[in-house]
């Protein structure tokens, strides 16, 4: 079994990405095969149709779902921006949901839900609408636990785990529950 972490964001230093690799970490602290991959190395152009239909899926769109093709089950840690995901996560589905394979990535997998902001409400906005795109708009199925992060400018410690022990137990909770409904799914 394996499990792929990656963030909505490809800014460096952005608290979303040490979110992810904190995933990873837990992860592979269970004994689990974890990957972390950034979207800043999956550069693709907004999308737009008739962009699609002159030049086909680009290239980067196709090796990111081949690549999510490969694990059992994913995290996405996105940011919230103006109290949604932002663009370059919502471009990322859409290109890769245009790429057209057996088995569907998006169905024939599990995902799991996460996110930090500097605010009160810790991405919980964002997270409301990724999970309405990854199993309404692409029919994925998404556990129902998540995790969303307030006050992240201060909620990591330097070796990248959670200040607040409650929290980071929380977030072990979801990586774990991830992994038990990859499990399962993948049998």
């Amino acid at each position: 079994m394996r499990l792929l972490f990656f963030a909505g964001s490809a800014r460096e230093g952005s608290h979303n990405k040490k979110l992810a690799r904190l995933g990873q970490k837990v992860a592979e602290a269970n004994g689990i095969e974890a990957v972390y991959v950034d979207l800043a190395d999956y550069y693709m152009p907004i999308y737009h149709g008739d962009l699609e239909a002159s030049e086909g899926v680009p290239e980067r769109a196709q090796a990111f779902q081949a690549l999510l093709g490969e694990y059992d089950g994913v995290m996405i840690v996105t940011p919230e921006y103006n109290a949604g995901i932002p663009a370059l996560l919502k471009n990322t589905l859409d290109w890769v949901s245009r790429v057209r394979t057996e088995p569907d990535v998006f169905r024939s997998r599990v995902f799991a839900i996460a996110g930090t902001s500097p605010g009160y409400f810790g991405a919980m906005r964002s997270l409301l609408q990724l999970r309405e795109v990854l199993a309404v708009g692409l029919g994925a199925t998404v556990i129902p636990q998540q995790m969303a992060l307030p006050g992240a400018m201060k909620a990591f410690a330097e070796d990248g785990s959670l200040v607040d022990e409650m929290r980071q137990k929380t977030f072990t909770g979801v990586v774990e529950a991830l992994a038990v409904a990859a499990r399962k799914f993948a049998a």
